[in-house]
């Protein structure tokens, strides 16, 4: 297989070994536009004792996998990356590169594309073609999409967090090639991670909850916030947040849902306080039953959800707790 000069490429990343999801689903956008191209999909991963990992990328749709493997880059470090991935770019001329939105991607891909000297589309939530084959990179912006293109400049570079995609199907008996790149003996950095100390996180994680309480600026302040935590913890379901619930401080940024958070699937939504803004919104990918509690009766979220509630949720959340607490305590005694 000869080296394609206009293939899509997906940065892919691992960590602990481990394949990232959003790189199996990134890699499965590559191939339906590598179809449509009429080219190739190729990946980049880098790592340490990621011998296998190739093939599970190969399986979800590349032909060519690049693989750094060596203990220099067992966890992601700037530099080291970011020169690799910028000279493979160099020597093969992809027409496309597409990078997971993750805390490593948000790093990278700002840093390959200015060594590149192209333009870069965050936070992408869909990638089309338009007639002339130039990448639109979609992203919610004035209440709708806005197609973001880069006619001149190669490659296209763009991001998309972890559930913006499907995770192929994958299929074992698919042929591909893995390229061991050679890694150089000094590629050193400025900047060395040393240690990963993992936090668990409190509560209900938000990626797998089968309910989410999700509140807005209409908290109020501290107080407000609490008793959104509070519901949340009576349902025993995970805690989200828009952009201005984090911006006052009332908790933390891994709450936030939407196009710069978090994609979550739960079979139960509870917006609380909050418009409906599509930044927020698109991060809920099929969530089966949508419920919002809001005091101003024109607000959009009403238009996007399944069942309603106006009222000031100050008032009518503490209520809530006390129905359900009720509920609960009855069904326990039954």
């Amino acid at each position: 297989m000869g080296t394609d000069h206009n293939a899509v490429w997906v940065v892919a990343e691992q960590i602990d070994c481990h394949l990232q999801s959003v790189s199996l689903q990134l890699t499965g956008q590559a191939r339906k536009l590598a179809d449509q191209l009429g080219t190739s999909v190729e990946a980049i991963l880098l790592g340490d004792n990621i011998e296998d990992a190739p093939r599970q990328l190969i399986a979800a749709g590349a032909d060519r996998v690049y693989l750094g493997n060596s203990p220099e880059l067992e966890v992601y470090q700037p530099e080291p990356y970011t020169e690799i991935v910028v000279n493979l770019a160099r020597e093969h001329r992809p027409e496309i590169i597409l990078i997971g939105s993750t805390d490593m991607g948000r790093e990278l891909a700002p840093l390959v594309a200015a060594r590149l000297k192209t333009g870069l589309t965050a936070h992408c939530i869909d990638f089309v073609l338009d007639k002339e084959m130039i990448l639109e990179q979609r992203i919610p912006a004035y209440g709708g999409l806005l197609s973001i293109i880069c006619p001149q400049k190669r490659p296209q570079m763009a991001t998309a967090a972890k559930g913006v995609f499907p995770t192929p199907e994958t299929d074992d008996s698919r042929s591909g090639e893995t390229v061991v790149i050679d890694i150089p003996a000094d590629l050193t950095g400025r900047i060395k991670t040393l240690e990963f100390i993992r936090v668990d996180p409190e509560g209900v994680p938000l990626e797998t909850a089968s309910t989410i309480v999700a509140g807005g600026a209409g908290a109020g302040d501290n107080d407000g916030w609490k008793e959104i935590s509070e519901l949340a913890a009576t349902l025993n379901a995970a805690l989200g947040s828009t952009r201005p619930a984090v911006d006052e401080g009332w908790t933390e940024l891994e709450t936030m849902i939407g196009q710069s958070g978090k994609m979550v699937s739960p079979e139960v939504y509870i917006g609380v306080g909050l418009s409906g803004e599509q930044q927020h919104m698109v991060g809920l990918v099929g969530a089966r039953v949508m419920i919002a509690i809001n005091n101003d009766a024109k607000s959009p979220i009403f238009e996007q959800v399944d069942y309603g509630v106006v009222d000031d949720c100050r008032e009518f959340i503490p209520e809530l707790i006390k129905k359900i607490t009720a509920y609960q305590e009855k069904q326990v005694t039954c």
